[in-house]
């Protein structure tokens, strides 16, 4: 009753099934058929190894089926959306003896597989009232719908595997202690130095008999030290869960066999506690409020009143400290030089050098001439100019060497303030420890300073009047006639010609 479906082919029987973009038949919907609860479960733990739910929780509804044989399945739909999305399922439905169908509302037909590529169509509809018609290439069976599975008390039904890897696992933990452990476990926790917060939660009576609710401690602690991983553990009265995802934590030596971070269907505002040894999980719907363990430490009073507390006074001012600034070699690398100093027996290299640098060079460059030479500073770097002494900017206006730390090393601004530093000026500290101002006011541009032009002359324009006062010339076109040439005199004899031309020329 199936065919398999041809490239390009347009035509399909099956109700709301069409074609995708890549020609995969596709419906509304996608379908797993899975035949008994431990296959569900094997579907989500390998699902959810390296992908989550989270995508298909929106549309996600798991259910009951019973065939007409009386047998009973378990069916999982979901929004189809892409073929990307069914092959996922499919793999991992193939894997754990499942079946994969896609459709629209009530006829589903079997997933696209390796023997058609492209899906499958149905031929031959059944007529049934069934809640699911599925075709598939091994049988083609209807489906009553039963009641729907939820899947988180799914979830919490399951019991958690034992794993030991566990215990060894660093990250946070969540301590229970029952109410007559609880202050002596904060206690514990606060002399020991180890940070973490604290409530008192309450559960139901668990007896028909117990008129009080159950009160227990729980303790959340970022991080656990090792060497109080197995008293945690082995103390009756204790128990420790570690964090499984958004409000929900198992207890440690234990694993759920599906990846809860995967499955975000805990209220991240409340806290479930799955046990192991198959105990009832404990249930926090929401989280009360927690206090610091340090609030909770014990408090020791002095059994005397307390005396009236004596005041000193300062009799005298402190002598002052002062010590002398220093430069000593640094070996951190050299950033942020953006100064220069050159002395005035190096100026005349620095004109020879002005005509390989580069034009941004001369633009950003400023320059101050001063009786102890010349001083540039360019932001973004005075490495261009490879003349003099390097400065390193360490505070605006105040410039250090380069390759020398200042010693104190005191924040530069506590520096620029020892020094005195007037406001309008850039102040640099040469080796020995000097300081020198230049005004701010004294640095001009290098490019305005650096080229000496020759005066210019002036040029003597001609006087072309009288050119321009003479009489044009006028040309005229006449008629030639019949003989242009009637009229015309003949040319005089050139006085150097020879009298005598010979015979030929005679002839001629």
């Amino acid at each position: 009753m199936l065919d398999r479906i041809a490239l390009h082919q347009t035509r399909l029987h099956t109700p709301g099934l069409g074609l995708d973009a890549k020609g995969v038949a596709l419906g509304a919907k996608g379908l797993v058929l899975i035949p008994t609860v431990d296959r569900l479960v094997a579907w989500l733990s390998v699902y959810t190894q390296d992908r989550s739910l989270e995508d298909l929780l929106a549309s996600l509804e798991l259910r009951f089926v019973r065939s007409p044989m009386g047998t009973q399945e378990i069916t999982l739909t979901f929004a189809a959306e892409s073929s990307d999305r069914m092959d996922r399922v499919s793999e991992t439905a193939r894997l754990v003896g499942a079946f994969t169908f896609t459709g629209t509302s009530r006829h589903y037909v079997q997933y696209r597989d390796a023997a058609a590529p492209f899906g499958y169509d149905a031929t031959e509809l059944l007529a049934t009232d069934a809640a699911f018609a599925l075709y598939h290439d091994r049988f083609s069976q209807t489906y009553d719908a039963g009641k729907t599975v939820d899947l988180r008390a799914l979830l919490l039904r399951l019991m958690p595997h034992v794993d030991p890897r566990t215990v060894d696992e660093p990250g946070m933990r969540y301590i229970v202690a029952e109410e007559g452990l609880g202050a002596a476990l904060i206690h514990y926790f606060v002399r020991s130095q180890v940070d973490g917060e604290v409530t008192l939660a309450e559960w139901p009576p668990e007896g028909a008999f117990d008129d009080t609710p159950v009160r227990r401690y729980v303790v959340r602690v970022p991080e656990l030290p090792p060497r109080m991983r197995s008293l945690m553990r082995t103390t009756p009265g204790l128990t420790s869960f570690v964090p499984a995802g958004p409000g929900v934590a198992v207890e440690l030596g234990y694993r759920h066999p599906v990846q809860l971070r995967a499955c975000p269907v805990f209220d991240a505002g409340g806290l479930v506690l799955l046990r192991g040894r198959g105990d009832e999980p404990w249930t926090l719907p929401k989280m009360p409020v927690m206090g610091d363990l340090r609030g909770f430490a014990r408090v020791t009073l002095r059994d005397q009143e307390p005396r009236a507390t004596s005041v000193a006074r300062v009799a005298r001012e402190p002598d002052p400290v002062r010590v002398t600034l220093r430069l000593v070699p640094s070996s951190a690398p050299w950033r942020n030089v953006t100064a220069s100093a050159i002395p005035t027996a190096a100026l005349p290299l620095l004109r020879r050098l002005a005509y390989a640098l580069p034009s941004g060079a001369l633009k950003d460059t400023r320059v101050a001439l001063t009786d102890r030479g010349a001083f540039l500073t360019c932001p973004h770097g005075i490495e261009a100019i490879p003349l003099g002494t390097f400065f390193i900017q360490v505070h605006p206006g105040l410039y250090t060497p380069a390759g020398l730390d200042v010693v104190p090393k005191v924040a530069p601004e506590v520096l620029y303030r020892a020094l005195g530093s007037p406001s309008g000026h850039a102040v640099f500290i040469s080796h020995d420890g000097a300081a020198l101002a230049v005004p701010n006011d004294a640095f001009v541009p290098l490019e305005t300073v650096i080229l000496e032009a020759k005066s210019w002359e002036p040029a003597t324009a001609e006087i072309i009047e009288l050119a321009l006062t003479e009489e044009p010339l006028e040309l005229t076109l006449a008629p030639v006639g019949v003989f242009p040439l009637a009229g015309t005199a003949a040319a005089p004899a050139l006085p150097d010609a020879p009298k005598e031309l010979g015979p030929a020329h005679e002839q001629g």
